[in-house]
């Protein structure tokens, strides 16, 4: 169908490298890990799935007020499943859960899931973002969407207005006319002895992004002169658009590490990752905003006995670079301008 794609680009896949500091990194950097999108840019729309090669020690914080989420309660501790299959993110809404059941029956097709008397169960967790404001409201990722983002899995992560990241926008305290274009970013970091932890993040928020390298607003509400509104000034001063509308707004984002991870720790990366949010969305976490963090935990590292916290900060790290990537990879798309195309550039 013209338009519709499924996305799976090797840009940014894991290769020889030096682990250090990872600034052009990606989630894919951690091994094991695939990436697929499938894109609608008629209908402005996509999903996103995130693969292991094999069961992952799985973990999920939901921060937001208003998420829309699938088989998260499985991942608190004290629950009975410890690994998950894949996880999967998309747009349009409660609608866009649909695409998790394509991601179920690949993995079913290929013999991947939670073992019973006559097959598997795949473990998939999802979560989605509202993204029915921009291009056709009607549309979103169905199931057929979510096989297709798996077969399209691959070793390297596409970024900006692909996958779960097409419809998204971000800076809407003024409305969605003032709006810049969201998207999807990666984002990696890692010691010098191979401990890594990457993130992708679909970005889709009511406040703005600043680089927390800088402190500068980045993308945001648009005024009339061409620079970004305050969101935190707006809502202090009333000037926020109305009639508002608040549920519209997420940032989803999954961790992967090949730190070896209880459910416990995994559960704590994703609680921490949200600082990673906080530092670069103003303001975070609202009751419109339906953010959530998922843990991957490979377990190819085996953690020294101060490591753990190092986990933590990469980890933190790499959401705040990923969202930054995310807005600075968008596209302009259904009349929202990207960062990009309104004369943003970042070192």
């Amino acid at each position: 169908m013209p338009g519709r794609v499924a996305v799976g680009s090797r840009v940014g896949g894991r290769g020889a490298r030096t682990l250090t500091s990872m600034k052009d990194g990606s989630i894919t950097d951690v091994p094991g890990i695939r990436i697929g999108h499938w894109t609608d840019r008629e209908r402005i729309t996509g999903c996103t799935v995130v693969i292991p090669d094999r069961p992952a020690v799985a973990g999920v914080d939901v921060r937001g007020a208003a998420p829309g989420t699938r088989e998260t309660d499985l991942l608190r501790p004290g629950n009975l499943v410890q690994h998950v299959h894949a996880v999967a993110l998309a747009g349009g809404s409660a609608f866009g859960l649909d695409a998790a059941s394509g991601v179920v029956r690949y993995l079913v097709e290929r013999g991947v899931g939670f073992p019973f008397s006559d097959g598997v169960i795949p473990i998939v967790p999802a979560a989605i973002l509202f993204d029915l404001g921009l291009g056709d409201a009607h549309a979103h990722p169905d199931a057929e969407a979510g096989y297709a983002a798996c077969v399209a899995a691959t070793d390297g992560c596409e970024e900006g207005s692909v996958g779960a990241g097409t419809g998204a926008t971000v800076g809407k305290a003024l409305g969605p006319a003032n709006a810049t274009k969201g998207g999807v970013g990666t984002a990696s970091e890692a010691t010098d002895n191979g401990l890594i932890a990457g993130a992708i993040v679909a970005v889709n928020a009511y406040g703005e992004i600043v680089d927390p390298a800088t402190g500068r607003t980045i993308a945001g509400a648009r005024r009339g002169d061409g620079t970004f509104d305050d969101t935190i000034e707006a809502l202090r001063e009333g000037r926020f658009w109305r009639p508002e509308v608040p549920v519209e707004n997420t940032v989803l984002a999954v961790i992967a590490t090949n730190a070896a991870l209880t459910k416990e720790e995994a559960n704590r990366i994703a609680a921490v990752c949200h600082d990673g949010i906080a530092r670069a969305v103003r303001p975070a976490h609202t009751q419109g905003d339906g953010d959530v963090v998922f843990t991957l935990s490979t377990g190819d590292y085996a953690l020294g006995e101060y490591e753990y916290r190092t986990v933590e900060a990469l980890a933190t790290r790499a959401v705040e670079r990923a969202i930054v990537r995310g807005v600075m990879a968008a596209e302009s798309l259904g009349g929202v301008p990207c960062a990009r195309d309104l004369g943003v550039r970042i070192d």
